[in-house]
């Protein structure tokens, strides 16, 4: 399995047989994030949208005629098993910025779960569904999502093997502001930020591990 962040809250997961892409963004919205302002050209068998907001919903950017998975349920395609659980975009039920679907995938014998843009600590029946997470991919900036406490707070719920930050504003510095804040929450001395990462079932670390990606540039 490899994995490429994209910028904001979209991910290429690229499978043995099959690539997934998660919450693809509009150019505007990768251009206010600060990230890469297209995404390039991007192909995928599935495409996940947690929720219907243009940094997440941008489908038509993605060639291969996808299977598009878009809210609650459980889903097969492709041999891949997605169980979409039912969240919220902010810690007012919705009130606010509405609903927010979690990803569970697996894939190649991983489990990777996309918090997509969660707004609140994890409640007991969304950790039953997310618990066997090896790969955790988070919100960390605290704009419109969780922040890096919060984000540590669930990591510790859910204790996965590899964490991955997300959805932060890389403000030019070499380490932004939200990516600093976080991994002093988890620990983290030594940020080194890397294109891409490669995980099997065989190799999975055993203990969390926090792994910084660099947006692809397009």
């Amino acid at each position: 399995m490899e994995i490429s962040w994209l910028g904001h809250s979209c991910f290429q997961l690229r499978g043995k047989n099959v690539t997934l892409v998660t919450d693809p963004f509009s150019p505007q919205q990768g251009s206010s994030q600060g990230e890469t302002s297209q995404l390039g050209k991007i192909s995928a068998s599935i495409v996940t949208v947690s929720h219907n907001h243009a940094g997440h919903n941008n489908v038509v950017a993605v060639s291969g005629n996808p299977h598009v998975v878009k809210g609650p349920g459980e889903y097969e395609i492709s041999d891949v098993l997605i169980t979409g659980v039912a969240s919220y975009h902010d810690d007012k039920k919705g009130q606010e910025y509405g609903r927010n679907t979690i990803y569970v995938i697996h894939i190649d014998d991983l489990v990777i779960c996309h918090l997509g843009d969660l707004g609140h600590i994890l409640q007991e029946e969304q950790l039953e569904e997310v618990a066997d997470a090896d790969i955790l991919l988070v919100p960390i900036g605290g704009e419109h999502t969780i922040n890096a406490t919060q984000a540590a707070e669930i990591i510790s719920q859910v204790e996965p093997r590899v964490v991955i930050p997300m959805h932060y504003h890389a403000d030019g510095a070499e380490i932004p502001a939200p990516l600093g804040k976080f991994c002093r929450e988890m620990g983290v001395e030594n940020i080194t930020a890397q294109p891409r990462l490669v995980v099997t079932r065989s190799n999975v670390p055993a203990e969390t591990q926090v792994v910084v990606l660099s947006p692809r540039i397009a």
